[in-house]
């Protein structure tokens, strides 16, 4: 699928006066119009640091500012920037000194004008209403160590791409000892990355202490985290996308824990295949055949309900603009390939999750791109829209699904929309996350 889920996320804007408080209880899980989930998470939070314990502290946060730039190197969504205030709000509001550290895009070779953060200081300042914000030209070095010396308490120092340095991929201790050398404190704030193991987001834990989670982190776990592991029942996994093989972890792992599976996009093709059924062109992973029979056979053994499509939208090409028909699942017929589950399906899928109280969902249920393909994908969004004032727990596991349910302007009526495409996937594994485990222990 085309669609970046991350880059596309939008969350509707209030005033910036009021964006703190609206953030803020979008983070903590408050809501007088929809049900929320919160589980106390293992790991020691930012909001258990006291004035006492931040005023005159200088705290290195990792946040998340990747965000897309034009050619102009113009902001064109800036969620993750704002999605980064509460944490920083609380920092700044309660004394302490901020060096805000970041990665933007994917330098190859040391510093590149194009990747540098300058973009996201006047919206940094902006948004913290008020509190000052300066940008260092590097991230580590003399140069960062005057300026953070220089910090006024509520203030922010951003400093620069630290992927300018091939030490942060490679979590080099020595690159993360001299990125922890000018501070009291760590948050990491940054669950997009938070899988990987690099100097910004595990390296410094060892020369940090607190090193403990920001809000934005502390919400993802609480909801992917808790929900798979204390979730409210009947909870139904919906799985989609164009491939088995990328959804693998997650459907061995959620076959163990879930009520219903639902799938639907491209993979639905395999398993047709795998029951010796025809699919014309349709997209087939040929050798995940044994695994799709697999995982059906695992999820009848542990009495999951394990509900594939019934009918399918069919296309002669794969084209916006293809002839399509709609057909049983079964009656697939020769040169034509499946782009979206039809009608009956979304009847039965809007059947199943009707009694549910947790709802996980990671990829689309066809092409949704193209409009002709979309309704089954925006049918299920719709449905969980709907389920979710009515106490049903929705969440949307990252990934294109969040580019849908933004598309089709329902994410301000889910319960959770999660702000990382390959970190919500190995947490729905079962994954530790490595700059989650360097985090102190609650």
């Amino acid at each position: 699928m085309a669609f970046n889920g991350l880059a596309t996320h939008q969350i509707s804007r209030p005033s910036t006066q009021s964006l703190h408080a609206f953030v803020a209880a979008r983070v903590n899980g408050v809501s007088g119009r929809r049900s929320r989930l919160v589980v106390q998470m293992a790991k020691k939070s930012v909001g258990d640091l006291t004035k006492s314990d931040l005023e005159g502290k200088t705290v290195l946060v990792r946040a998340d500012l990747n965000v897309p730039l034009n050619k102009d190197l113009e902001i064109t969504d800036d969620t993750r920037i704002r999605a980064a205030i509460p944490t920083l709000k609380y920092l700044t509001d309660n004394g302490a000194k901020v060096l805000l550290t970041s990665h933007l895009g994917r330098p190859k070779d040391g510093p590149e004008d194009k990747f540098r953060l300058n973009p996201v200081v006047p919206r940094l300042q902006e948004l913290l209403g008020g509190a000052k914000v300066s940008k260092a030209d590097d991230s580590i070095g003399p140069e960062v160590a005057g300026a953070a010396k220089a910090l006024g308490n509520g203030e922010v120092l951003v400093l620069e791409n630290v992927r300018f340095y091939k030490e942060e991929t490679e979590n080099d201790p020595g690159y993360a000892e001299k990125l922890a050398a000018n501070a009291d404190i760590y948050v990491n704030d940054a669950f997009g990355t938070a899988h990987r193991a690099h100097a910004s987001t595990e390296g410094v834990t060892k020369f940090l202490r607190p090193s403990v989670a920001g809000f934005l982190l502390q919400k993802e776990l609480d909801y992917l985290d808790g929900a798979v592991t204390q979730p409210k029942r009947p909870f139904v996994a919906i799985v989609g996308g164009s491939k088995v093989s990328s959804k693998i972890g997650v459907i061995e792992s959620l076959i163990n824990k879930v009520d219903k599976i639902i799938l639907g996009g491209g993979m639905i093709f395999t398993f047709y295949k795998a029951r010796g059924m025809s699919v014309g062109s349709s997209l087939v992973e040929e050798d995940k055949l044994e695994l799709a029979k697999s995982l059906e056979a695992a999820a009848k053994e542990k009495g999951v309900e394990f509900i594939l499509p019934t009918d399918v939208i069919i296309a002669d090409k794969f084209d916006a603009e293809a002839n399509t028909q709609t057909v049983s699942a079964d009656a697939i017929p020769d040169g034509w390939m499946g782009l979206d589950i039809g009608p009956d399906s979304l009847k039965t899928f809007q059947d199943a999750l009707s009694d549910s109280k947790t709802v996980i969902w990671n990829g689309p249920m066809g092409v949704f791109e193209f409009e002709k393909f979309a309704r089954g994908t925006y049918g299920v969004a719709e449905t969980l829209a709907e389920l979710t004032p009515k106490g049903t727990i929705t969440i949307i596991g990252g990934g294109d699904s969040v580019a849908a349910v933004e598309k089709a302007g329902l994410a301000d009526q889910m319960s959770h929309i999660s702000t990382g495409g390959g970190a919500s996937l190995e947490l729905l594994e079962g994954k530790v996350l490595p700059g989650v485990a360097a985090l102190d222990e609650k």
